[in-house]
């Protein structure tokens, strides 16, 4: 895995980068229905939507790229969900459902951030 640690380290900075893009997006949700009550609202569940395609998609890659070795290490997120959120967003994209999608910036994408950010320094 050490062979890595650069390409490792620019995955992990996409999905920084992504996650700080979503909760800039989220900050002025109150609620999900503001995601579904405005055409701004649905407009910025879309942005997240696609955000949080990036992260599934660079966490599948990280599993390649390391051999399923790194994210084993940080058990605080469940990895599982966090691909497969990106699944149902990419395959079943009409029936995302608004709760789904502020529970998983209100109370997921805080905590995976912080994790992606040790992540990075420890491997720096």
């Amino acid at each position: 895995m050490s062979d890595n640690t650069q390409l490792i380290i620019e995955v992990l900075t996409h999905i920084e980068k992504a996650s700080a893009k979503i909760l800039s997006r989220f900050s002025d949700i109150q609620s999900p229905s503001d995601f579904v009550d405005s055409a701004e609202g649905a407009t910025k569940m879309d942005a997240i939507c696609m955000m949080l395609i990036v992260i599934g998609e660079s966490l599948k890659n990280l599993d390649k790229i390391t051999n399923s070795e790194l994210l084993v290490r940080y058990p605080q997120v469940n990895w599982k969900k966090a691909k497969g959120m990106r699944d149902i967003i990419t395959h079943h994209y009409v029936d995302i459902n608004p709760q789904a999608v502020y529970f998983t910036c209100n109370r997921k994408i805080p905590a995976l951030l912080k994790t992606i950010r040790k992540m990075i320094n420890e491997l720096k």
